[in-house]
């Protein structure tokens, strides 16, 4: 498979929106449909535009997956769902690796066990907890780091 990771361009920011509303509804199936409404609203109206977006590309220049980046803290990954497995969170990641270095953060909210299954195996490990999410929200977060 041949694939790339491009940095955020203006051009991306509906895709974009749209991969994280699919990742969102299959992996977070904790949240309601109007705790999904005000999250959505806070992507689409802005919150891509306040992190530095890599986004993968693949061979049919589609976009499968992103992350957001505010310095090392990682604060978005999504994939579309329809891509999982497939290795493009980890390439991801090793992105951010290449150009951040090894000491990346990030949060996971606490009900999403495969979030958090993924960031352990790729070496994160739990440095803390909040009982409320970056919004004030009721979703525990779980701190993680990795270590170089």
């Amino acid at each position: 498979m041949s694939y790339g990771i491009v940095a955020y361009q203006e051009k991306y920011h509906d895709r974009l929106v749209d991969i994280w509303y699919k990742a969102v509804v299959h992996t977070h199936t904790f949240l309601t449909e109007k705790d999904i409404q005000f999250y959505h609203d806070m992507v689409k109206n802005g919150a891509l535009k306040e992190v530095e977006i890599w986004a993968e590309v693949n061979e049919n220049a589609e976009l499968t997956g992103f992350i957001g980046l505010d310095g090392t803290k990682i604060e978005m990954l999504f994939v579309d769902p329809k891509y999982h497995g497939k290795g493009i969170g980890s390439r991801l990641i090793n992105h951010a690796i290449k150009i951040k270095g090894r000491n990346l953060q990030v949060d996971v909210n606490e009900q999403n066990d495969g979030a958090y299954a993924f960031y352990k195996r790729l070496g994160f490990v739990r440095v803390g907890r909040s009982e409320l999410d970056n919004s004030g929200q009721p979703f525990p977060l779980l701190h993680l780091e990795l270590k170089s």
